[in-house]
């Protein structure tokens, strides 16, 4: 399986000028966790609930902090042509929980933790994709208890 086959086509963007006020309530109006930051075509950051929540964490003001200031600029993306495997373990080792999906360089769509799921839950049924599914999940929570036991929010 590919990631064209279940990523979100229609992300959610936005723009670098606009505020963390702004962000936060385009990201609950369309409950999303997430939103793709473009100049023009290019896409050029990634906002999300946690860079949010940090920066209201650490005093910034949501009114007039720009989304520029905080976003993430180096992005992970994938094609999507990409397994579903990788990107999920792409995700899994970088602590990312939306991936940005680019063919060509042109933004195409996002896959994001919930896809994920919803793959997860049809793999339910078959014993040996569980197999691998709870492997994979007892390397994620290890890697998540060893950030947790160091302080590593970021």
């Amino acid at each position: 399986m590919r990631v064209s086959e279940i990523m979100t086509q229609a992300a959610v963007i936005d723009q670098p000028d606009d505020t963390l006020a702004e962000a936060a309530r385009k990201m609950w109006e369309q409950q999303t966790g997430s939103l793709l930051v473009m100049d023009g075509e290019d896409l050029v950051g990634i906002i999300t609930e946690r860079d949010v929540l940090k920066a209201a964490a650490t005093g910034a003001s949501m009114d007039d902090t720009r989304i520029s200031q905080v976003m993430s600029k180096d992005l992970v993306t994938v094609g999507p042509g990409t397994s579903i495997r990788e990107a999920a373990k792409v995700m899994a080792d970088r602590w990312i929980r939306h991936l940005p999906v680019l063919d060509g360089g042109r933004l195409v769509g996002i896959l994001s933790q919930r896809d994920l799921a919803g793959v997860l839950a049809g793999a339910l049924n078959e014993p040996e994709a569980l197999e691998a599914l709870v492997e994979a999940s007892q390397l994620a929570r290890d890697q998540r208890l060893k950030r947790v036991e160091h302080g590593v929010w970021d």
